[in-house]
């Protein structure tokens, strides 16, 4: 593996690196004026303003289909929304896609870096790749069934998008080795879970029995995913936490 996160350099961001200038630092921002006056109780007025004036994230679009239309119209009527359900379909759906995106990052990692003892193999990274894939054809198959359209951001996809950016960015950042990226995935895999959860939990309500088979399904790979990528990154930290003899030194 190359360098690792815990490698000893020079690193001047911490304010003991140069206690001359930290003086200077701290004395500087002592003798300062804030550029603006006002605290913390203004910024939060001005957020209760603006969320006050403003539509909301988005909207679940209208079924394009004379189908799509009559079951919504007819769970409606039942007293239920089933425009909540599609909602958290398209946020599912959006997660699984982005899902296969990271673990093709994660292969390019191995593919630099390698593996450790009790790491992944290319195949088992492969293998989770192809499954996200799958999850995400089922969520868009099921969308479709419901007469909805597959291809619309609804408001979920949309939040969920923005919560998880950073874990692309660490993906696909060259300095970051496959141990770091694992922190990333586990996060992924942590959020893929409970979104089945839920999502299985609001098919049940909706009485959507066969959904509810294929879900819990996804749900029980999800937790494997979970399981593998858990055990890959305690081994790769603790693999980095060793220190090895210097080559020659007699056994003890």
């Amino acid at each position: 593996m190359k360098k690792t996160s815990s490698d000893v350099g020079l690193n001047r961001t911490g304010i003991q690196s140069s206690p001359i200038d930290s003086k200077e630092a701290i004395e500087g921002a002592k003798a300062g004026l804030p550029s603006s006056p006002g605290t913390e109780v203004g910024i939060a007025e001005v957020r209760i303003v603006y969320a006050k004036e403003s539509d909301g994230v988005g909207s679940v679009p209208v079924p394009a289909t004379l189908k799509g239309m009559f079951k919504t119209a007819k769970e409606m009527i039942k007293g239920t929304k089933p425009t909540v359900f599609i909602d958290k379909l398209g946020e599912r759906a959006g997660f699984e896609r982005a899902g296969v995106r990271l673990y093709e990052a994660a292969l390019s990692k191995f593919d630099v870096h390698g593996t450790w003892p009790g790491g992944p193999s290319r195949e088992q990274l492969e293998k989770i790749m192809n499954e996200e894939l799958a999850h995400f054809a089922l969520v868009r198959d099921a969308i479709q069934g419901l007469g909805a359209d597959p291809t619309a951001l609804t408001p979920c996809a949309d939040l969920g998008a923005v919560v998880s950016k950073g874990l692309p960015a660490v993906l696909t950042d060259p300095r970051t080795n496959l141990v770091q990226c694992l922190e990333a995935l586990l996060v992924a895999e942590l959020t893929d879970n409970a979104g089945w959860e839920m999502l299985i939990e609001l098919a049940q309500g909706l009485n959507q029995t066969e959904l509810v088979t294929q879900f819990e399904q996804a749900l029980s790979t999800e937790a494997e995913h979970l399981m593998l990528v858990r055990r890959w990154l305690m081994a790769g930290v603790a693999g980095e936490a060793r220190v090895e003899e210097p080559a020659g030194l007699p056994a003890p």
